[in-house]
C-alpha cells in the first residue's frame, strides 16, 4: 500500500518508559509473514486507565477490558494486541479467544488473567485463530525489551500505512517524567472514542482513579474530535498505564496534563492523515454557537459530509456545500448571521457571498496539502474544532477490497 502523501518524514524516536517492556512478532493471525502481535509488560503497581468503543456491538476484547479497568494494581500488567481480526461478532469464539489469550498469558508470563489487557484488530465476523498467537507467546516474553516500541506500533497496523508514534520528556518539580505512545488507525474512523488502538505509556506516578479522569477528558479534546469516514468500529480501544518507575508524582501537574494532550492529539493528527485514500488534512473551526455543544454539531456535519469531503478532493472551492452541511446539522443557525472563511480567505458572509470574493484565490488556497474551513455563526460564544480529510477514489479502492 503506497505511504499516505501526509505522512511525517519517519517515526520518531520514542524515549525508553523505565517499568514497561515490548516485543513483536509473525504469528499468521491473517497474512503469512506479516508483524501482527506484539506483547507489551508493565512493572507491578502500574497504574492503567482506558477508554473504550461505544459501540453496541463491541468486541469481546473490548468487553474484557472494560471489565477489568480499575481493578487490584498491585501486580504486573501485560497488553496483548493482534491484527489481521478484529475479534469481533464472533459469538461464544469470541469469548473463549479472549479466555485462552488471557490463560496463556498468565502461564507464559506470569501475569494474572485480571491484569491482562487484549485487543484485536482487523476483518469482523471471522473466528479468531487465537492458537496462532498463544504459540507465539513464549517468544514475545522472551524477547522482551523496553527498546521495542517501534516494534510493537508496526504489528498493530492494518490498513496503516505508516507507524504512528509521539512522545514527551515533561519537568514536573524539576525532575523528567518521560511519556510515550503509539497508535493505529486509517479507517472506520469517527469520534465516539475514534476508531482505532492507543497504547501510552508513561513512568510517571498517578493513582488509577486520577489517571483515568486524566485521560477521558483529554479524549473528548483528541481521539473524540476526529473523523475519517464517520464510521465508529467495534474495536476501539485507548489504554495508557503508568509505571510510577520515575517515582515522580504526577497528580494534577498542568505541566504533565499538557504534555500528554500534546502526544493525544499528534497521534489523533496522524490518523486523520492517514485517512484511507487521504490528500487532504483539514481542520474544521466552528465559532460563535450558541453553545459549545451545537459547536460540535456544525463542526462534525461538516467534516462528515460527503459532498464537502469529495469537494476538497477535487481541489474544489464550493463553500455552498458548507453552507448546506451548517443547514444539516440540527445545531441553532441564522442564514443572516454566518460567516465561512477557507484559510484566510472571507468566502461568505451576512448570510451571501462575500462582496470580495475571489473563485481564483479560494480555488488556488483549495490546492494546499492543509486546509482550515471557519465557520462562524454569530449568535453565542460556543466554539469547536474538529479534524478531518479528504474523500477520495483510493477510500473506495481499499474498501472494497478490503478482505480480498
Amino acid at each position: 500500500m503506497a505511504l499516505s502523501p501526509l505522512a511525517p518524514a519517519a517515526f520518531p524516536e520514542l524515549p525508553v518508559v523505565d517499568g514497561v517492556t515490548f516485543a513483536a512478532g509473525a504469528a499468521g493471525v491473517r497474512y503469512k509473514g506479516r508483524t501482527d502481535v506484539m506483547l507489551a509488560i508493565l512493572a507491578p503497581g502500574s497504574a492503567v486507565a482506558g477508554v473504550f468503543t461505544r459501540s453496541a456491538t463491541r468486541s469481546a476484547p473490548v468487553l474484557d477490558c472494560q471489565a477489568k479497568i480499575g481493578g487490584d494494581p498491585s501486580g504486573p500488567a501485560a497488553i496483548l494486541v493482534n491484527s489481521g481480526n478484529s475479534n469481533a461478532f464472533t459469538g461464544r469464539n469470541g469469548v473463549e479467544a479472549v479466555e485462552a489469550l488471557t490463560t496463556a498469558v498468565e502461564q507464559v508470563t506470569g501475569v494474572a488473567k485480571a491484569r491482562v489487557f487484549t485487543a484485536s484488530t482487523g476483518v469482523i465476523g471471522e473466528p479468531l485463530p487465537y492458537d496462532r498467537i498463544t504459540a507465539k507467546l513464549s517468544e514475545l516474553s522472551d524477547g522482551q525489551s523496553a527498546e521495542k516500541i517501534a516494534d510493537a506500533a508496526r504489528a498493530i497496523m492494518t490498513t496503516d500505512t505508516f507507524p504512528k508514534g509521539a512522545a514527551a520528556t515533561v519537568d514536573v518539580n524539576g525532575k523528567p517524567v518521560r511519556i510515550a505512545g503509539i497508535a493505529k488507525g486509517s479507517g472506520m474512523i469517527a469520534p465516539d472514542m475514534a476508531t482505532m488502538l492507543v497504547y501510552i505509556f508513561t513512568d510517571g506516578l498517578i493513582e488509577q482513579g486520577a489517571l483515568q479522569s486524566l485521560l477521558s477528558g483529554i479524549n473528548d479534546r483528541t481521539f473524540n474530535c476526529i473523523t475519517v469516514d464517520s464510521d465508529t468500529s467495534t474495536s476501539d480501544s485507548l489504554i495508557m498505564g503508568a509505571t510510577g518507575a520515575s517515582g515522580i508524582d504526577v497528580t494534577g501537574s498542568d505541566d504533565f496534563a499538557q504534555a500528554l494532550h500534546g502526544i493525544m492529539l499528534d497521534l489523533a493528527h496522524q490518523v486523520v492523515r492517514d485517512g484511507e485514500g487521504a490528500t487532504k488534512f483539514v481542520t474544521i473551526s466552528v465559532t460563535g454557537a450558541a453553545d459549545d455543544a451545537d459547536a460540535r454539531k456544525v463542526a462534525m456535519a461538516i467534516a462528515n459530509s460527503p459532498l464537502v469531503k469529495t469537494a476538497i478532493a477535487g481541489q474544489d472551492a464550493n463553500w455552498g456545500r458548507v453552507v448546506m452541511a451548517v443547514g444539516k446539522s440540527g445545531a441553532a443557525a441564522d442564514r443572516d448571521k454566518l460567516s465561512i472563511r477557507f484559510g484566510d480567505i472571507t468566502v461568505a458572509e451576512n448570510g451571501w457571498r462575500a462582496p470580495n470574493y475571489s473563485e481564483d484565490a479560494a480555488s488556488a488556497y483549495m490546492k494546499n496539502p492543509e486546509l482550515t474551513i471557519g465557520v462562524d455563526l454569530g449568535l453565542g460564544d460556543g466554539q469547536c474544532t474538529v479534524w478531518t480529510c479528504d474523500l477520495t477514489h483510493g477510500y473506495i479502492d481499499i474498501n472494497a477490497d478490503y478482505r480480498s
